[in-house]
């Protein structure tokens, strides 16, 4: 970054006293500049931050292969899951190769660096009978209780993912259809899913907390108004499965039950927004209920499809 630039950032105070700032802060702002999602600007922010706190390099330009293995060694022996791992390596891969292509650094040290192991193991979705144990819970008539549950159907009837679920507002959704679109998923391109009949009805129990709420004000909210967030949606799952007595399902677990119920559906699948081969050789490492692969039995709520783990 030229002199000029860095004196007047200084001069902003918007310089974080920490190593390889400027390059994170200029790979950033490209990112922000190119419209990748606010998802992928938190994960590449969340991983790069954690590089920053634990390397001693202060320049992009010291860093080696060997910085970089270490580091993910060190992810590994912190308890972090392989997959945690395999994002931290996919991204320093890419902001390494946006400094070599930018001219920041005369060679990328990932180049040197091997992927870490990925184990293909079976995927979990949600039990039928414990999110039963969890929608059990959801009080009747209280905003908390009516919107947890209303929460836990749309995230199994939809597929969707945790931050296209969040980013809906009022306005994306027709509860006469079920209709509801999806603005802005994965790669940035726009899909319709769809709400049964008996969870619209909880969706409409829902809302009649909030009378005054307008089309583009958001569909998921806080006790007091605000939109939900990523933590706040984990937040709503845990509190019900601990309530339940069941362990805590992950969120991509209600997207990979609404995926196997219409595994013998793959046309479907494009509701889920899948799109890329690889999805389709992963489909193979869902669970099914008698361990097998690619077989399921089926119940139907909602008047759609749901995988039975029973």
């Amino acid at each position: 970054m030229p002199a000029t630039e860095r004196d007047q950032a200084l001069s902003l105070k918007v310089l974080p006293q920490l190593p390889l700032a400027w390059e994170v802060q200029d790979f950033l702002a490209d990112c922000k500049a190119r419209g990748l999602s606010p998802n992928t600007l938190r994960i590449y922010r969340q991983n790069l931050r954690a590089f920053q706190g634990w390397t001693t390099r202060l320049e992009a330009q010291d860093v080696t292969a060997q910085d970089l293995r270490s580091f993910l060694a060190h992810l590994q022996e912190q308890g972090h899951n392989p997959g945690g791992v395999h994002q931290a390596y996919r991204v320093l891969k890419t902001f390494f190769r946006y400094l070599t292509a930018e001219g920041e650094i005369d060679a990328d040290p990932m180049q040197r660096v091997r992927p870490p192991k990925l184990p293909q193991q079976p995927l979990e979705p949600v039990p039928l009978r414990d999110l039963q144990a969890m929608l059990q819970t959801c009080e009747r008539k209280t905003f908390v209780g009516d919107r947890d549950r209303a929460i836990l159907l749309a995230l199994l009837d939809t597929g969707c993912r945790a931050g296209e679920f969040l980013a809906l507002n009022l306005g994306d959704v027709d509860l006469d259809t079920g209709a509801v679109l999806v603005r802005r998923g994965k790669g940035g391109k726009a899909r319709s899913v769809f709400l049964g009949a008996k969870t619209r009805r909880e969706v409409v129990r829902y809302l009649r907390h909030r009378p005054d709420a307008g089309p583009s004000d958001p569909l998921w909210v806080t006790q007091d108004g605000r939109r939900l967030t990523y933590w706040g949606l984990r937040q709503v799952v845990r509190r019900r499965a601990e309530l339940a007595g069941v362990a805590v399902p992950s969120l991509h677990g209600f997207r990979r039950a609404f995926a196997l119920a219409r595994i013998h559906m793959s046309p479907l699948l494009r509701s889920c927004g899948v799109r890329q081969p690889c999805c389709r050789l992963r489909k193979p490492c869902l669970r099914t209920p008698n361990g097998g692969r690619g077989q399921g039995v089926y119940f139907k709520t909602s008047g759609r499809l749901t995988l039975c783990l029973a």
